[in-house]
């Protein structure tokens, strides 16, 4: 299959309710018939969830919500993609249960939260693992390879025509134009914008100085608010190139990165590879799943421009009723079942057994005050 189409299986979904996106999920079986989905609801479960984050996992939380509503029939989910800045914030603020980040919480979010959460603390658990697609729109250019130097120069705005030296020598079978290039970033604060940024980091420090970061510093080129509006200006110009979750590439040229010796093109597997030797990041708290992403892998076959996304949630609720519906709703997120859900909706790639197992005992571990 296409590697590209294989992505655009699902469309940006306007989230302003539960049935927006509940239209989006599957059965609640396996191919097999068996029910691989959360198994430890509560019976009655009922009530309302409310959620906000990362606009790139919106497919993902459609097949998520219309998965988990369709098993608990009296419980009601929402999830608003207003980005993983605007999530945390909500969340800290007590407006929502939880969020979705495509970065994991901060230490002085960590400790902001403890008044949230009724004398606990936040945590992160992982739930949706993509590649971040440098996406391209350049007439006459349907095969591209960057170096993450020339990746780095592009987006610092020191390479600036498509038929510069250092794109000539990553693409020798190519014939480039004279045309500008017109780099493309998020203008809203960012979880995908500090993955790309962290990765340009440590993949290319002497290229790109200005570390990792989730709101866009002032260099010129062009922004667009969300993942959907990042998409929609590159594919409004030519000669523009920008990143975003690998699910809303849409018909975009997308870019292979250099990895090692060889350039790699994104996918799920690639994206897993890379998480797959990345470490826990160290000093978290107890229930916290937080990665340290391998961005200068030369394993083979990887890809790391990849973001994971992240549940965000208290250990400790005010109300049971509160308590037990962030519990059976993030189990089944991370279920076999949920993953597959939106591996099918968003090409994601599910998270390993191993980090399924360890997020559900972050879960399980959930309570009332």
């Amino acid at each position: 299959m296409n590697l590209k189409k294989k992505f655009v299986s699902a469309t940006a979904l306007g989230l302003a309710g539960a049935f927006a996106l509940a239209a989006c999920g599957g059965d609640s079986t396996d191919d097999k018939g068996g029910d691989k989905g959360a198994s430890n609801a509560p019976a009655d479960l009922s009530g309302t969830l409310n959620g906000a984050g990362a606009s790139s996992m919106e497919d993902a939380q459609g097949a998520f919500i219309g998965g988990f509503m369709a098993q608990n029939s009296g419980a009601t989910v929402t999830y608003d993609g207003v980005g993983s800045g605007k999530g945390r914030e909500q969340f800290l603020a007590a407006a929502t249960n939880f969020a979705g980040s495509d970065a994991y919480l901060k230490d002085e979010e960590v400790e902001a939260s403890k008044d949230r959460c009724f004398g606990g603390q936040a945590f992160d658990i992982p739930v949706y693992i993509s590649p971040i697609a440098v996406v391209y729109n350049l007439e006459g250019v349907d095969d591209l390879q960057l170096s993450p130097d020339t990746l780095a120069k592009i987006f610092a705005g020191d390479i600036k025509k498509w038929n510069d030296e250092a794109i000539k020598a990553d693409n020798p079978d190519v014939e480039l134009p004279d045309t500008d290039i017109v780099p493309v970033h998020r203008s809203d604060k960012s979880g995908t914008t500090e993955n790309f940024t962290e990765y340009l980091a440590a993949a290319a420090p002497e290229s790109w100085k200005h570390g990792a970061i989730e709101t866009w510093f002032d260099n010129g080129g062009q922004s667009g608010e969300k993942t959907s509006g990042l998409v929609n200006t590159v594919q409004g110009g030519n000669g523009t190139i920008g990143y975003a979750d690998a699910s809303k590439a849409g018909n975009l040229g997308t870019a292979k990165i250099k990895v090692g010796e060889e350039y790699v093109a994104y996918s799920a597997d690639a994206a897993a590879k890379a998480v797959e030797v990345s470490p826990k990041a160290e000093g978290r708290g107890e229930n916290d799943i937080a990665l340290d992403l391998a961005r200068d892998t030369t394993e083979s076959g990887s890809y790391p421009i990849v973001l994971v996304s992240y549940m965000v949630m208290c250990d400790t609720y005010e109300k049971k009723e509160d308590a037990d519906l962030v519990k059976a709703y993030a189990s089944y997120v991370i279920s076999e079942q949920g993953q597959n859900d939106a591996a099918k909706a968003a090409g994601s790639a599910p998270l390993s057994e191993k980090l399924r197992e360890d997020a559900q005992k972050s879960v399980d571990a959930i309570k009332a005050k």
